[in-house]
């Protein structure tokens, strides 16, 4: 890996897949950039890495110094971001640019209006999204959850730290889906998976099961309706059963998760719901 001194020429940097940047603000005005990490990936495995403190010539607030740490003292000779805007061009520009979220690319173009000059030109992809799609019943898509959730080292508001977690973040996307660049830049696709039809008889006939944590038309809902389960797409007030798949990805979230919590208040409301793991309830029905 390459760490990238503020004067790198363009015709210096790695080939990349796609590069990553976070912004960290000064204020609650977009534009007040006082720190910017980037880095480069190429093949899964970061190739450079690019990070320096900015002087906003702006306002410093306390509330987003206590996100961030950063303070007016810490950028006292720093350069500005008209300083730094064909170095942070040099590394995005005609490249596919990862942020997570839409901030940093809004705080990018405001920052290029406020100093008068040429926006970035790059191609955008919000890791968020990235995330949602891959992992669509985690709790939350937050920086920090997915970094916990992915086992990846992250220090929260540091810019370079939060780029390379967001480049992980793509990195895991992309082996758990199979999904290159080019298909996470195209709408996603209707989904239009089925439930399983439930068998006539069986111990399970009569519950509305909802399963947590794998398809609901894969090998654990197939085998719960071959039971007589009737398998449901979305826990609503007719489900009787919320059953936590032993291959759910959670962890520790699985009580955050919006299924479970919508489960719990329909319990505290007197619904006739139950909690049950995978395992419990296979042992039930194979007495």
């Amino acid at each position: 890996m390459t760490i990238v001194p503020l004067s790198l020429p363009d015709a210096s940097l790695p080939p990349v897949d796609f590069v990553v940047i976070d912004v960290e603000t000064s204020c609650a005005r977009v534009c007040s950039i006082c720190q910017i990490g980037i880095v480069g990936m190429r093949d899964g495995v970061e190739v450079f890495a690019y990070e320096t403190l900015i002087d906003p010539c702006d306002d410093f607030s306390p509330f987003n110094t206590r996100i961030h740490g950063i303070a007016s003292e810490h950028v006292v000779g720093k350069p500005t971001f008209a300083d730094v805007h064909a170095v942070v061009g040099g590394h995005l520009n005609g490249q596919t640019t990862v942020a997570h979220s839409t901030f940093d690319k809004g705080a990018l173009a405001a920052a290029c209006r406020r100093h008068g000059l040429p926006p970035i030109e790059t191609v955008w992809l919000d890791s968020v999204r990235i995330a949602r799609r891959a992992w669509p019943d985690l709790p939350n898509h937050k920086l920090n959850t997915l970094s916990r959730f992915l086992k990846i080292s992250h220090r929260h508001h540091d810019a370079l730290s939060d780029a390379r977690a967001s480049a992980m973040v793509v990195v895991h996307a992309t082996t758990q889906t199979g999904l290159s660049l080019a298909d996470w830049s195209s709408p996603t696709p209707p989904r239009t998976r089925s439930t399983p039809r439930p068998a006539l008889e069986g111990p399970l006939k009569g519950q509305k099961i909802v399963i947590l944590g794998s398809p609901k038309d894969g090998p654990l809902a197939q085998r719960l309706a071959a039971q007589g389960a009737r398998i449901m797409a979305t826990l609503g007030t007719s489900a009787t059963m919320l059953v936590i798949s032993n291959a759910q990805p959670f962890g520790r979230f699985i009580h955050a998760h919006a299924d479970y919590r919508r489960a719990e208040e329909l319990r505290r409301a007197g619904a006739a719901i139950e909690i049950v793991g995978e395992d419990d309830l296979l042992g039930r029905i194979a007495r």
